[in-house]
């Protein structure tokens, strides 16, 4: 049975990113199970600091299981994005 609280998808494996957009003072971060999580800048003060073009430059790690960002050595993980 699946709850609104379960953190993994159908094959008992935890979501991952598959991208990164920013938009205004939101952060949002695709998941591999189709939803999207949108969190403050102002909880990241690394990328709320960083210019756009540093904001662009973020890679996944792990398969996506974060994210990271060389320019500002920022990393964030999914789980931890989850948890709030």
């Amino acid at each position: 049975m699946s709850t609104g609280h379960d953190r993994t998808n159908e094959t008992g494996d935890a979501p991952l990113a598959t991208g990164v957009a920013f938009d205004g003072v939101l952060m949002r971060v695709g998941l591999s199970d189709g939803r999207e999580i949108a969190t403050p800048l102002e909880w990241f003060p690394r990328l709320r600091a960083a210019l756009p073009e540093e904001r662009a430059g973020w890679r996944l790690i792990g398969g996506g299981v974060g994210i990271h960002w060389d320019a500002i050595d920022e990393d964030l993980s999914v789980a931890g994005l989850l948890a709030g």
